[in-house]
């Protein structure tokens, strides 16, 4: 017969803060007393479905347990035993949090079913209700309170001198995975290469990266057309999400096990564990997993400031996105169809066309050419030109521009664009612009409410998120070879 164990609390604090340490499958031996070391096996995310964790208890037993289920709409997962030195027969167990309504608390309700041989049923009730479920429930209120860091692996039951020190920056760097370039070139330059990420200094946060963005800018930084900005050995990448493991002095609104994303200004995402800037970095909602949050952060806010600020995209709007198969292009075609405009994509494929149609893209020129002013024309010019290509498709583009059209040049995946001539514009009454996104993020303000627009657009389905194709990190020159090719359609990304 099986027999079931039920447990419930409530933490104080908030149900995101209280899910971002509990969604992490591995993180039980930096929180909870019982549990020594514990390790995900063949490499995979602690928050992936299906992945099997290995710890060793306190006690010298050991058990591998299978992640089940992961919600976080619903903030709830389901895990069983797989195998265990300890007698629990198959045990499945469900740990779920809702928020209190009178307070910014969290209600944790932990329970679980199981069998066990003949004469054993009182002692490991007790062991599961009392020696892991209680228990935890203690470690975790500690732990939050604490600001503990899941980088240490410490357990709960510390000193309170011991319990500050860890709240500082650890003394010594921590071992990082690293695509590196030690020279320009193509794909093949990118190779894997140990590294450290140093501890945080003030201001500062160690991330435990899980997925990173791939972007076409990384391509340029790989073939040295900005040396300054990557000089050799460098490692690209420009965002990535994970969880915080420890934060440097003067840093208050961020905390070991805090789900988070962030993009800069400088190159060297590419790797398993990074130190930034604070002001980079923003909490992640519940709703957005690590895989979106990686291939939507700086795409998003891109395409967001290319429709709203600079387009000022509105109903009737012709819009002309090159590449609008990439992961920019269909989530300014999604964003651009919302607003009412009338959109119109360049493709390289059948395939890419039928792809940038569902995101709202009206109108789909496929061909690898780079001719299509007439096309565009026909249709009434183009009033905005989202443009990717650079300086091969230079003079299309200005032929498709209508009168007193914007065009808005964001990459060179042809090659630098030549200098456009005033001269040149005046014969439209056109205006050219040629923005950083950085420059329209850098604060942490600035930051902050371009990521919440994001958040609230990818929930209401006001903005789309595009199909995202993975890629192990030690496999980035891969991913670049892919992104190169033009094969590909959506977002890319690096998972640790």
């Amino acid at each position: 017969m099986l027999q079931k164990v039920v447990r419930s609390t409530v933490i104080n604090a908030p149900i995101e803060r209280v899910w971002a340490v509990l969604r992490d499958f591995n993180s039980h031996d930096a929180w909870h007393e019982m549990v020594v070391q514990s390790h995900i096996e063949r490499g995979e995310r602690s928050d992936q479905v299906g992945c099997i964790r290995s710890f060793t208890l306190k006690d010298g037993n050991t058990i591998r347990e299978q992640l089940l289920t992961l919600s976080d709409l619903t903030h709830q997962s389901t895990y069983c035993i797989v195998e265990a030195s300890v007698p629990l027969q198959r045990y499945v167990s469900t740990i779920t949090l809702k928020s209190v309504t009178d307070g910014n608390r969290t209600f944790w309700h932990w329970e679980s079913t199981f069998g066990t041989p003949s004469g054993m049923e009182r002692e490991l009730h007790d062991m599961v209700a009392q020696g892991v479920y209680e228990t935890g429930f203690e470690n975790l209120q500690r732990h939050l309170r604490e600001g503990a860091d899941l980088a240490t692996g410490r357990n709960a039951n510390q000193s309170a001198k011991e319990s500050m020190a860890r709240r500082m920056p650890a003394a010594s760097p921590v071992p990082s995975r690293c695509a590196v370039l030690h020279r320009y070139g193509g794909p093949d330059v990118l190779q894997g290469a140990d590294g450290e990420a140093a501890a945080p200094g003030a201001g500062e946060v160690r991330i435990r990266q899980r997925t990173i963005g791939v972007n076409f800018f990384d391509v340029y930084l790989r073939r040295g057309w900005m040396p300054g900005l990557l000089p050799l050995p460098g490692v690209p990448g420009m965002e990535a999400a994970g969880s915080v493991l420890d934060v440097g002095e003067g840093v208050h609104d961020l905390r070991a096990g805090d789900r988070v994303a962030y993009l800069g200004p400088v190159p060297g995402a590419y790797c398993s564990v990074r130190t930034v800037p604070a002001d980079w970095v923003q909490r992640l909602p519940a709703a957005v997993d690590d895989d979106v949050a990686a291939a939507t952060l700086l795409k998003g806010i891109t395409a967001d400031l290319l429709a709203n600020d600079l387009g000022r995209v509105r109903a009737g709007t012709r819009v002309l996105v090159h590449a609008a198969a990439g992961g920019v292009g269909l989530m300014v075609c999604s964003l651009a169809s919302k607003l009412g405009a009338t959109v119109i994509g360049t493709v390289s494929s059948e395939d890419k066309a039928r792809l940038a149609r569902e995101f709202g893209c009206e109108h789909t020129l496929v061909g690898s050419d780079y001719r299509f002013a007439d096309a565009v024309q026909r249709l009434g010019g183009a009033d905005v030109i989202i443009d990717g290509l650079g300086d091969a498709a230079r003079e299309e583009n200005f032929a498709s521009l209508a009168r007193c059209g914007h065009w808005i040049s964001l990459g060179q995946a042809t090659g630098g664009l030549q200098a456009i001539s005033a001269d040149l514009l005046v014969q439209k009454s056109a205006t050219f612009s040629r923005p950083v996104v950085f420059d329209y993020v850098s604060t942490r303000a600035a930051l902050a409410e371009r990521a919440r627009r994001l958040w609230d657009a990818l929930g209401n389905g006001t903005l789309k998120p595009p199909p995202i194709e993975r890629h192990s990190l030690e496999a980035a020159a891969g991913a670049h070879e892919r992104l190169e090719s033009r094969k590909t359609a959506g977002a890319l990304i690096l998972v640790v």
